[in-house]
């Protein structure tokens, strides 16, 4: 069964970085298409990022300010996070589809973390 771990949440100033970490036990990630997503209290679920081999795909809301990236050896996927926004606070996901297809539903995925919380603030 694969297992996934995010770390790497806290609280950050608007116009700070985070880096998000996603860790797999269990299986090798490299077969699988990785997303992060992300929840605001009281919102739906929303696909932000994701990775299909070597492509990425980022939502409109983060592109030029999120990158998603891969390490085979680590066995782990990376959200770095700059220029953050009041309107990126929430809880941030990791996913993994078996397929290999990926996208932005949560329909999509297999195995899910447990979550990791992002707060900005002044």
């Amino acid at each position: 069964q694969l297992q996934l771990v995010e770390s790497g949440g806290g609280l950050v100033q608007p116009g700070g970085s985070l880096r998000l970490s996603c860790a797999a036990s269990g299986y090798t990630l490299d077969y699988y298409a990785v997303g992060w997503f992300r929840q605001a209290p009281g919102k739906e679920r929303e696909g932000v990022s994701y990775i299909l081999s070597s492509f990425t795909y980022n939502a409109d809301s983060v592109k030029g300010r999120f990158t998603i990236s891969r390490d085979h050896g680590k066995n782990t996927v990376y959200l770095q996070m700059n220029s953050l926004k009041p309107e990126d606070t929430g809880v941030y996901y990791c996913a993994a589809d078996a397929s290999g297809r990926g996208g932005f539903s949560r329909d999509e995925y297999d195995f899910w973390g447990q979550g990791t919380q992002v707060t900005v603030s002044s």
